[in-house]
């Protein structure tokens, strides 16, 4: 007989404890499986006369209730599967917030999703102070809603406005932020935490709490043309925002909609209809593979059965902008005392200022304490020579991209530090082998190439040559992961797979502008498309110098579709350098006002009448299937091991969209015969740099998919 998952214990001042702990799980997760097991609990309960109170508590250390699991969902066939599994939930949640006893939450660690739609059905709650304590409803970023009545409740307990920013976004609460709001009654240490929810559950059922409004938030929420306002504002925002692209938004605020004037079980409803019908769409689907990908990505080492070592120190060589970033997410997500050497004393600065600002707006906002901050910078010290390098474990390089400095780094680090010590560098484009040629030891060197700005951007590309140890590729791997990082394993070549699909797609964007598109109609095309922010725009974020100085590597390396358009030399002979120059495409500091506009002088600077020829769509089709392509060809070439991690390098890298599951999901859904179609008919137009990849053609013949 399996091992059930809630038990239920009596205290001696008759406050029942229910712990919920999910054997074989480390988290606990809702399941439809456990609905018998509740109602059997139920049962139970009500039949039991001297139970005062109950409180609900997690068995696990470290985990209330993550969320529902998603995987029973894949099992659904039909719209009307997956809305039985809404009303499941909805039913049980219902039957316990119908209990004539007090029932309260004690929540410690992550109350995600169903968690927190079961906490939402307690008639209290209450969280731990600690950093793992975390509240919200998640279900947006994987194209659903709150299917078990989180749509309801929330807007009843903490105002719709609270409830929509919060069920909209995903985003998820600390337990003062959430106590600020409503959502729960306390918050205390954690060794009092079951003790705490004890008392409150025997001071008996609480009366319904009205929401705290101010005056306008009463007007707003009140009244029915206050109402009207908040949807019809939710809603122009949410399309902004998706561009359309993701229908989960706009069925959420029907839902509240439905709830809040139809009343609570027309919410329910409406809700349980909504939840079906998402679960059946092309975007959570894509949206719950990357979801599993991810999942599946953290149990791997990137080196098969080989066991990492520990980094328990390690060191950046250069404090710009890059050597910053990692440097502060080493210190604050790892845990990882960090030396960072830098030539001049200013570099150390810039590099401790950069993590300082980030900590002090963490503080500001109360996500740490000051404490926290002081131990955290405490991790940060500097050098401007190898001083402290003896112990240390790994070493970061983020020097300027130069191959002749890059292999002078790798010889200090091979006289200052052990003989165990792995060198990993933040290449963007340059072959780790190069960068090896001279080594000692060049089983300890790797790329380990990060994406800017570094405490922002998830993926970071683990860049093994052929001599690279499998013992260096595992602890690199563990060492980014520690880092908060999303790790993909790729192989040794020019731009490595990120920057190489991506470098034909922003070609592919400066050849449209040079035919005479506007720089606005560009970047609005491929941002409808889904991209967070357009191709020029990008430019100007990366810097036009960057791109300058990466083409012609590409160039050399992979051949002649990576030529880019000589025009651009002419920005930077004009001192156009994007962003940090304050002069690109886009007008910045005082002569920006308002709305981004763009730099009518750039278009002297090409020598371009802009006028817009081409639709939105056509611009997109035409850069997207460069990437796609090339995507393709890096499979081929075994740069990339997998779709999966083609997919993930693309969407957490560069943002491809994440409602289409990344490239080789968004081929399979197009079919590999229509993107030949349209690489044969560009080809025609524009030349070589369109022929389709040999993979891609066999794809296409054979109608097969990478899936």
């Amino acid at each position: 007989m399996s091992q059930p998952t809630f038990s239920l214990s009596i205290r001696p001042d008759q406050i029942g404890v229910i712990s919920m702990d999910v054997a074989g799980e480390s988290m606990n997760v809702l399941k439809a499986a456990f609905a018998d097991e509740i109602k059997s609990l139920l049962s139970e309960i009500k039949n039991n006369k001297d139970i005062k109170g109950l409180v609900i508590i997690s068995g696990k250390p470290d985990s209330f209730i993550a969320g529902a699991d998603i995987s029973m969902l894949d099992g659904c066939t039909t719209a009307q599967q997956a809305e039985d599994i809404g009303r499941m939930g909805q039913l049980v949640f219902n039957q316990l917030e119908a209990l004539a006893i007090p029932l309260v939450a004690a929540i410690h660690g992550p109350c995600l999703g169903g968690g927190l739609e079961l906490a939402l059905a307690c008639h209290a709650r209450i969280a731990t102070t600690d950093n793992k304590t975390v509240l919200g409803l998640p279900e947006v970023q994987l194209g659903l809603l709150p299917g078990s009545g989180g749509t309801q409740r929330l807007p009843r307990l903490v105002g719709i406005q609270k409830a929509l920013d919060m069920i909209l976004t995903g985003k998820q609460l600390r337990a003062a932020q959430a106590k600020k709001i409503g959502l729960v009654d306390a918050v205390v240490p954690k060794s009092i935490l079951l003790e705490a929810a004890v008392q409150l559950a025997l001071k008996g059922k609480p009366a319904a709490r009205e929401v705290k409004l101010n005056f306008v938030g009463k007007v707003l929420e009140k009244t029915p043309f206050g109402r009207a306002v908040v949807f019809s504002q939710a809603e122009k925002q949410t399309l902004a925002k998706t561009q359309g692209n993701y229908p989960a938004p706009l069925k959420i605020l029907k839902a509240i909609k439905a709830g809040v004037d139809g009343g609570f079980n027309k919410g329910l409803d409406v809700e349980a209809k909504a939840f079906g019908e998402l679960c059946m769409t092309s975007e959570s689907k894509a949206l719950r593979s990357l979801f599993f990908a991810t999942t599946q990505m953290k149990k791997e080492t990137g080196a098969g059965d080989v066991v990492p070592r520990k980094v328990r120190k390690a060191a950046i060589l250069g404090g710009g902008l890059m050597g910053g970033g990692i440097a502060n997410v080493t210190a604050t997500k790892a845990g990882v005392p960090v030396r960072i050497k830098d030539i001049s004393q200013q570099g150390i600065s810039n590099a401790m200022k950069y993590s300082y600002s980030l900590l002090e707006k963490k503080l500001r906002k109360r996500f740490v304490t000051k404490t926290e901050v002081q131990k955290q910078m405490s991790l940060l010290t500097g050098t401007t020579d190898y001083s402290g390098f003896h112990d240390v474990d790994l070493v970061v390089e983020a020097v300027f991209e130069d191959l002749n400095l890059k292999q002078q780094m790798v010889a200090d680090i091979e006289t200052n530090c052990s003989e165990h010590t792995v060198f990993a560098s933040n290449t963007s484009s340059l072959p780790i082998g190069q960068i090896a040629a001279k080594a000692a030891r060049p089983e300890n060197v790797i790329g380990l190439h990060y994406f800017s700005p570094v405490d922002k951007m998830p993926l970071v590309e683990v860049i093994a040559h052929d001599k690279t140890s499998a013992e260096t590729i595992a602890t690199t791997v563990a060492f980014a992961r520690k880092q908060g990082k999303t790790p993909i394993v790729v192989k040794d070549g020019a731009g490595f797979y990120v920057n190489r699909i991506l470098a034909l797609y922003m070609n592919e964007a400066a050849n449209i502008l040079l035919e005479g598109e506007p720089v606005e109609a560009l970047d609005k095309a491929l941002v409808k498309f889904g991209f967070p922010v357009g191709p020029i725009t990008l430019l100007d974020e990366v810097g036009i110098d960057v791109g300058a100085k990466i083409s012609p590597i590409l160039l050399n390396e992979l051949g002649e579709r990576f030529t880019a358009p000589a025009a651009f030399d002419r920005l930077l002979a004009d001192g156009r350098k994007g962003r940090k120059t304050e002069k690109g495409f886009y007008l910045y500091g005082a002569k920006a006002k308002g709305k981004k506009q763009v730099d009518a002088s750039v278009y002297t600077v090409l020598g371009l009448n802009p006028a817009a020829k081409l639709s939105g769509d056509q611009i997109a089709l035409r850069c997207v299937v460069q990437m796609l392509n090339e995507a393709v060809r890096c499979l081929e070439e075994g740069i990339i091991s997998s779709a999966r991690d083609g997919d993930i390098g693309a969407i957490f890298g560069i943002g491809f969209p994440p409602f289409l599951g990344g490239p080789f999901r968004y081929i399979d859904q197009m079919g590999a015969a229509t993107l030949v179609a349209h690489l044969r008919s560009f080809e025609s137009r524009f030349g070589a740099r369109f022929a389709p990849s040999k993979l891609l053609l066999e794809k296409a013949e054979q109608n097969t998919t990478f899936y």
